[in-house]
This record gives structure tokens, sequence and C-alpha cells, in this order.
């Protein structure tokens, strides 16, 4: 069962009816913090963009709220943060699932025929409104025209860390990789000081990028105090590559021996690993993304993602690419990491709810190395909350929160989704941005691709 709620408000003193711009009140609140506190009738208290105070309902009586929200005992937790996606391609979502080799055979072929900063901005707002729907407030992404990406994400008010690729290859914003690190040196130069935008490099993956890049990028990223995102330990592609390259090494061992295993990488998969490498990873410090429906579909393996989160890896849960995982719903990969992990120990009490939960939150908030500022509801934390609702007929009765939101919930629960203190969706109703205009706008592209996938027939299927 979940903990007992701690009475009284948190670390607090305060005054009578003193003003805030929020408050959330009846709720059942999983603060998802270091104890796993959790309120019954439960009460958050946001001013400005941070949380100012969390217990229970006798906070009420201390605070005048310009706003207040009586979520009628529903689920109250800090937003879902997504640690690995592609959020563009939502407009080639469904397109040549089963093909064998994808990535080399379609999905290239494919983005160098049409990606563009349209594409980029139209998949971007459009995977932007799934998230938030499904509860995601914060993300990070790889990807080309990433300062595309950042204007979606201003405009609809979400918090993410921002990949610009770095590719050996020609691409839709650079010719080469240097041409891709400068494209990346400049978004950072624009976007270094943005308030929920982290803008970052991404370097595809170490088979697909030299040994000079991905050292230039290591040195760069320490030097600009900003995180790289990477491919690693994903396929036996690149692992025969990389031992080709670097006498047996693993890609994990090779990231190591040329220093561009650090603080600052996210390596999203990791399913290639060993005991050796996880040891290299928990002493760099690095975060580790981890992908289960797109792994399983990819049929590549299941990375060993209990085994690191048991022995303290940053580590917290991405969708990949709505090319890959089809979805970007976190929510929706819950039951998936619950489940194949158990299948893969043979141990129906591996992975427990509460810590698919917390790889959801607090976990992936480590991954990206903001713990300090979201992931759990704490005070002097970002406004980051979601509500979650309770009276749906799937989630109806909840004996335990942790088990219902794992085995029960998805993505059509979220009631409200709250970023930096602002509302963003309101029972269902996106506030910031225009549903019904980012959905015609994407179906519009379709028919782009439909003309060149389809008809052209230049693109296998």
């Amino acid at each position: 069962m979940f903990p007992a709620a701690i009475a009284g408000l948190c670390c607090l003193s305060v005054s009578a009816t003193e003003k805030v711009d929020l408050m959330i009140t009846d709720a059942l609140v999983l603060t998802m913090d270091q104890d796993k506190t959790v309120y019954q009738n439960g009460t958050v208290v946001i001013r400005d963009n941070k949380i100012l105070a969390v217990g229970d309902q006798s906070l009420e009586k201390h605070y005048q709220a310009q706003t207040t929200l009586d979520v009628d005992g529903d689920i109250v937790m800090p937003g879902l943060i997504n640690t690995h996606t592609h959020v563009s391609m939502t407009v080639f979502r469904s397109l040549a699932d089963d093909v064998p080799d994808r990535l080399h055979r379609y999905i290239f072929p494919l983005e160098a025929k049409l990606v563009s900063r349209d594409m980029v901005r139209i998949g971007a707002n459009l995977g932007n409104l799934e998230m938030v729907k499904g509860g995601v407030t914060t993300y990070a992404d790889m990807y080309y025209f990433e300062d595309e990406v950042a204007k979606t994400v201003d405009k609809i008010g979400m918090r993410a860390v921002l990949g610009e690729s770095v590719i050996k290859f020609p691409v839709a914003d650079a010719a080469n990789a240097d041409e891709g690190i400068q494209y990346a040196l400049n978004f950072i130069n624009a976007y270094k000081d943005h308030p929920r935008i982290t803008p970052a490099f991404a370097p595809h993956a170490p088979y697909t990028n030299t040994t000079e890049t991905l050292q230039k990028i290591a040195k760069l990223s320490l030097e600009k105090e900003v995180p790289v995102m990477i491919h690693l330990a994903e396929s036996h592609r690149e692992e025969e590559a990389i031992a080709e390259r670097a006498d047996g090494q693993s890609p994990v061992e090779y990231m190591h021996s040329i220093g561009a295993l650090n603080k600052n990488l996210i390596g999203a998969h990791m399913i290639l690993i060993d005991d050796k490498d996880i040891e290299l990873v928990k002493q760099s410090d690095m975060g580790v993304a981890h992908n289960m429906s797109a792994n399983i579909k990819s049929a590549k393996g299941v990375s060993p993602a209990l085994k690191m989160y048991d022995q303290g890896v940053r580590i917290g849960l991405g969708t990949d690419g709505p090319m890959s995982g089809n979805t970007l719903s976190i929510i929706d990969e819950f039951n998936q990491v619950a489940k194949v992990h158990k299948l893969m120990n043979q141990d129906r009490s591996a992975m427990p709810p509460i810590k698919v939960i917390d790889m959801a939150t607090m976990g992936a908030a480590k991954a990206l190395h903001m713990e300090d500022s979201i992931g759990s509801l704490e005070v002097g934390k970002l406004a980051d909350i979601i509500v979650v609702d309770t009276k749906a007929p799937n989630m109806v009765p909840i004996y335990n929160p942790y088990s219902a939101l794992v085995y029960s919930a998805n993505s059509g629960n979220v009631r409200h989704t709250i970023v930096d203190g602002k509302i963003l969706m309101k029972d269902r109703k996106m506030l910031t941005v225009d549903e019904d205009a980012i959905r015609n706008e994407a179906i519009e592209f379709t028919h782009i691709v439909r003309d060149t996938v389809i008809k052209s027939g230049e693109i296998i299927q």
C-alpha cells in the first residue's frame, strides 16, 4: 500500500489568507518526494511558477487563491517527463512499421526527401499537443531544425530539452557534422537563457559520427554547460561498427575511452550493455532514457533498466519517436515497462508500480539532471503538475494509486495539465493553442507524404 499522509503543511510558515495564484484542493496528492509522501484530501499551493506549499486540507484556510481547482479526489502528481523522442516525426506515424532495418532502409531516405522547417514545425505542434493531453510537461528531443521545435514549445507553454542533431552525412539542415555542430552552437546561444527551454547537442549515435566529432561535442558541452543526447548501445549494427573501430570495445566502453561519457550525456535505449558498462555509466553520472515500447516493437531487446534503477543510475522513461513507439504517451509506457520487466526477470514482484511512476517523474528528472527543479511536488520546485481522473470507468475503484496509474490508466485520463504554474489544459480542453488548427495542418501535410511515399514509389514500403 502507499505511505500514509503526513499531516499539516510542509516545511512552511504562512500568514493568514496569503494571496497566491493557484490552489489545487481535495486531491489525492502523490508528491514523489524522497519519502513518497501521499496526502489524502491534499492541497497544492502555487505562486508565480513555483510550488509554495504542499499538505493536507488545513492549508486551504491560509491562502486566498486567484484560481482554485477543486479536483474532487482525483490524483494530483508531478508532470510526466519524456526523456527521449523525435517529436516532429508525428507526421510520419504508421509508415512502414514492420520494415526490417527500418532506420537505414526507410527512415533516413524518407527524411532526406521530406524534412524541412515546415515539416518540423507541423510535426512538433502535433506532438506537443499529444504530450500535453497525455500529461507530459517536459520532454527531451533530438531532431533537425530544433529552433523550430523551440518556437512550438514556447507557444504551447511546455518545458523541453531540445538537442540539435549532428550526423556525419548530409541532412536537411547541415551538409556535414561540422555544420551540424555550428547549427547547434547557434541554437544554444539563442536559447541558453530561456526559462523553459534547454538547448543541447544531439550527435545521432557513436557509429554515425566520428571519434573527433564526438570528442569535440563532449568538450563544447562542458564549456557551454549544456546536455548531449545520443542513441547509445541500441543495435547490433552499432555494436559491430564500434567494435571494429575501437578494438572490440562496447559502445559504452568506447564513449568512456574517448572522454565522451560524462555528466552532460543522456544515453537513449542502452539495450546492449553489461555490468561493466553499467559501472561506467554510474561513474560518469550520465542519464539514461528507457524506451520500452519502441525497443520491443523493433525487436532490439529489453534494456536492463531495472538493474540500472536499483543500482542508482539516473534513469527515466521515454517513448522514442512517434515512428518508433507510435505514441508520445508516457502513461501508455507504464503498463509495458512493468510487465515486460517482470517477464524478463521471471519475477512477478519485479518492477513494482511505484518504481515505474518514480522513473516517469523523479527518475526522469534525474536523467536530465533537472531533479532540483522538477520531478516531484515539493516546496520551491517548479509547478509542473497533472491531474488524473479517478472517476473514469477504467480507474474505478482505486485501492492503490500507483497500481491504478500503471495497470489501469491511459493518456485520456489526464484532466488538467499545468506547466510553470500555468494551466495549459483544463478538463481536456487546450488553453494555449488551437487544437483543431494543429490537427488540420498535420492532416494537410499527409498529402505531401502520400505523394512522396505511396504515389511516387520512390521509398520502399
